[in-house]
């Protein structure tokens, strides 16, 4: 079957386009429709109870993982990729969070807060945040074991041993990686419901969502990484990266897919 490109495009009348449209239109449907049930199955998994007393530093002083709720039921944590010597926050997880401060006028109408936590100081943190002009609540984890006990926080001989991320599926290039988690609170309980990690994350960064709608796609077939194109939102002219070793990043040694690579915030192909 002759592929469709943007260097030999198929040229239809309007009639055969519709044909083909609709073709598509169906695996589409069935697509939203897989989309509801695994939600619906996602809403139904078993929790746990989080039995450690988190503490986290925010801008306001101590605060206690019940704090980070705000009065809500729910809470959504965006693991953040900012480690504790970085000078700024990974690239691709800055891209991800240009994405939220519209969305939590909206979360809260659905009984929703939200956080992203890192290891970084909360000074280095709050500096970050004033740069990027961002308003979301921000806290860090850098005297406690919160990152490591959901698996976003590596040593290096973790790392050595591959397969620490997304569940035991895949290595990954950082100490500090990104994710998802989901928490419930019930009185004074909190409650662990959710987790996703590696592509599981794309499903926010509504930037991809429309660029999988034009012609070019991702238009990422060639980079090292698929997310290598990715800068902070104030770099895109000069790309200039605070932090010289990319630590965030995998190193630069061959041409990766989507499939295979181990980017960052789009780190490895989800089981």
């Amino acid at each position: 079957m002759a592929t469709n490109t943007i260097e030999n495009p198929k040229i239809v009348s309007q009639d055969e386009w519709v044909a083909a449209r609709k073709k598509l239109l169906a695996r589409e449907k069935r697509l939203t429709h897989e989309r509801d049930a695994i939600a619906a199955e996602r809403r139904q998994l078993p929790w746990v109870k989080v039995e450690k007393n988190y503490v986290f530093d925010s801008p306001k002083g101590k605060k206690t993982f019940g704090d980070l709720f705000e009065g809500k039921s729910q809470l959504i944590v965006y693991h953040f990729m900012f480690g504790p010597e970085w000078n700024e926050g990974c690239p691709s997880c800055s891209f991800n969070m240009d994405h939220t401060d519209g969305a939590l006028v909206h979360l809260a109408q659905r009984d929703v807060s939200f956080v992203a936590i890192s290891r970084a100081p909360i000074s280095k943190i709050e500096a970050f945040k004033k740069r990027m002009g961002w308003k979301f609540n921000w806290v860090s984890s850098y005297e406690s074991d919160f990152n490591r006990d959901y698996h976003v926080s590596f040593t290096k001989e973790e790392l050595a041993k591959g397969d620490i991320y997304n569940f035991g599926t895949s290595g990954f290039p950082s100490e500090e990686a990104p994710g998802i988690s989901v928490f419930y609170k019930k009185g004074e309980d909190v409650f662990h419901t959710y987790s996703t990690f590696a592509r599981g994350g794309e499903t926010v960064l509504n930037t991809y969502n429309y660029l999988d709608l034009v012609p070019k796609g991702r238009d990422e077939d060639g980079l090292y990484f698929p997310m290598a194109w990715v800068r902070h939102h104030d770099r895109y002219e000069d790309g200039r990266l605070a932090d010289v070793a990319k630590p965030y990043w995998p190193a630069e040694t061959k041409t990766s897919t989507v499939e295979d690579s181990t980017s960052s915030c789009c780190s490895a192909e989800q089981a």
